[in-house]
């Protein structure tokens, strides 16, 4: 099924955008960010990521540099007020992004009212458009929610509304970010080759030929992981798990009872260790597409999991309020998994327990293919509808429209 995008016009505004963003979980947070602003800057908007943490922006980017119209700049506890004023000064701000309620700091608001007359009467249509960039939920509340405006009722931007902006997966919703040519881009991948080159070498003859079961592993720290891991290394099959970086390669030692800084083994049992280094946004994408299942977690990597098509597990973001319970429980119906499948992510999750299933042999194969149809399926309902980037330009210019803005 074709890519549904809003068509772009050529005559549309390119707005000075100030997105805003703290990195929380293991730069989850900015991984979201860093995509929406280059889409943005790709389709002729200018921007400013104000970022509390930038390093792994380097990563992230890989060896490409940022794109022209792109400015990364630090978002410091405190930032002197004559500063901001000139870079306000310098490039007025249209739209104001709070990706994930990140909250824009005070001086920001202050410095920006200072500069459209101080004390005096607000000039609102002056103001940027001041968007609230929700987290990912498949819960009904989020077709309620969406869009609806927040006002401020005291400070510098008294009289000014936010507005809720919430990704989903449904229509009605904000949909979720995707670039132009991604599915030009996975058409052109091979992911045997990718696979040779990661030195995962096919299945012997006598298993059957084909490659050997490869997955992903992006996790935190699942309590049943070492259970996993050990029926890995004892199934008559031999297995690949590719482990990210950080947070899952620190988990993967523990379940193997190894030092916390001890080196990933490349092999134990039939289960073949390959300890991957920082991965840049376009090389993870890659190495979802190669897999035969993706483990992944929090909402970034959901999203890409999602594009790739192919089986996954998703470790949810853990509540202490246990809210994302009913969280996975809606996903779950939206992706309309079968049963084995929700038995897995509740087993992964922590939800239920048991063992994770089976996935190597022929049994297991089976199961992936009914993994993968479900995730296809998935795959095309989300591309019949508008991306998330494209939808919220559309709408911010409606909401510039009826405040009497100039769009």
């Amino acid at each position: 099924m074709a890519a549904s995008n809003i068509p772009v016009d050529p005559h549309a505004p390119a707005w000075q955008w100030d997105v805003f963003c703290r990195v929380i979980d293991n730069w989850g947070d900015a991984g979201v960010c860093l995509r929406l602003c280059r889409q943005l800057v790709a389709h002729g908007h200018r921007v400013r990521l104000w970022v509390d943490d930038p390093t792994p922006l380097g990563f992230m980017q890989g060896s490409a540099a940022g794109p022209a119209g792109l400015q990364v700049r630090h978002w410091l506890p405190t930032l002197p007020a004559a500063q901001l004023q000139q870079v306000f000064a310098d490039a007025p701000p249209q739209v104001w992004v709070e990706a994930f309620g990140c909250e824009i700091a005070t001086e920001f608001v202050a410095s920006y009212a200072h500069l459209l007359g101080g004390s005096g009467q607000l000039d609102l249509k002056h103001w940027p458009t001041w968007i609230n960039l929700e987290y990912l939920s498949a819960e009904a509340v989020v077709l309620r929610l969406h869009g609806l405006p927040s006002p401020i009722s005291s400070g510098p931007a008294a009289g000014v509304h936010k507005r809720f902006f919430y990704p989903g997966f449904v229509a009605g919703t904000g949909g979720l970010l995707r670039e132009a040519d991604l599915a030009d881009r996975q058409a052109r991948f091979d992911p045997t080759a990718w696979r040779r080159a990661h030195g995962l070498p096919e299945a012997s003859a006598g298993s059957g030929g084909g490659h050997a079961f490869v997955a992903s592993l992006f996790c935190y720290e699942p309590a049943v992981l070492p259970n996993w891991l050990q029926a890995l290394q004892l199934a008559p099959q031999a297995s690949r798990l590719c482990v990210t970086a950080g947070r899952s390669h620190q988990a993967v030692r523990a379940a193997l009872a190894l030092a916390p800084n001890a080196l990933l083994p490349a092999r134990v049992g039939h289960l073949q260790i390959k300890a991957l280094p920082l991965l840049s946004q376009a090389d993870y994408d890659h190495l979802l597409w190669a897999c035969d299942l993706n483990l992944v977690r929090g909402e970034d990597s959901l999203v890409r999991a999602l594009w790739a098509g192919q089986p996954f597990i998703w470790q949810i973001y853990p509540q202490h309020d246990k809210a994302h319970h009913a969280k996975l429980a809606a996903f779950l119906d939206w992706l309309e998994a079968p049963p084995g499948l929700r038995q897995a992510h509740g087993v992964w999750n922590g939800l239920q327990h048991g063992p994770m299933p089976h996935l190597t042999g022929p049994t297991g194969k089976a199961l992936l293919a009914q993994w993968r149809d479900c995730a296809q399926q998935a795959r095309a309902r989300l591309l019949a509808q508008p991306d998330l980037m494209s939808q919220l330009c559309m709408v911010i210019k409606r909401w510039r429209m009826d405040a009497g803005i100039a769009p």
